[in-house]
């Protein structure tokens, strides 16, 4: 048993940082090309299981492809493509629901605040980077991520799509997580001299 473990321990960690065609990044890009499909179908004809099936696959493979980076090694490139997937799957589907042809209007403002958060975010994380520091992904911005993704979800599926009052309560949640994980990244980053301007 002892080579048969060695060998998994090695296989484990087979990409190294630099590496680009991983499957954790396949899993990634397949995230970021359904994306337009379900930003489609959430226009086009919203409560539907064709629409939540599609949707569906986006935190599926989300899950599973940090699965995969932490066996088998996380990339530089991974980092990069894992939030941006994410960012164009919630933010794409919050517009698309806002301007779909049964328009969610209750998620234009908690969209704006998402989207600003994110917009502060990437300025932020570029502004450490000049520092050389790297704010790490915290465990519950993954939750915030999740709450995100379900808002979306049960405004989309046929057992809730139709009465709004949960999946709105859902995205303010998502909200207060969005300004919380915010917040966190801001103070951590003060911590290691980091500064907004």
């Amino acid at each position: 048993m002892a080579p048969i473990s060695k060998a998994w321990s090695v296989t484990e960690r087979a990409y190294g940082p630099t590496a680009l065609l991983t499957p954790a990044n396949a899993l990634t890009a397949f995230r970021i090309v359904v994306a337009p499909i379900f930003i489609y179908l959430v226009v086009t004809q919203r409560v539907s299981w064709l629409t939540t099936v599609v949707g569906l696959t986006a935190p599926l493979t989300d899950f599973f492809d940090g699965i995969v980076a932490r066996k088998q090694g996380s990339t530089t490139a991974g980092a990069f493509l894992d939030p941006l997937a994410d960012k164009i799957i919630i933010l794409g589907g919050l517009y698309a629901l806002i301007w779909s042809h049964d328009p969610v209007r209750a998620f234009i403002w908690p969209a704006l605040v998402i989207t600003l958060r994110e917009v502060w975010m990437s300025y932020y994380r570029s502004r450490a980077a000049q520092h050389g520091v790297s704010i790490p992904a915290t465990s519950l911005a993954k939750w915030k991520t999740l709450v995100q993704d379900f808002a979306v979800g049960l405004c989309v599926l046929p057992w809730t799509g139709h009465h709004l009052l949960i999946p709105e309560i859902v995205a303010w949640v998502a909200v207060a997580l969005t300004l919380v994980t915010g917040w966190q990244y801001y103070r951590d980053g003060r911590k290691v001299g980091v500064r907004a301007r």
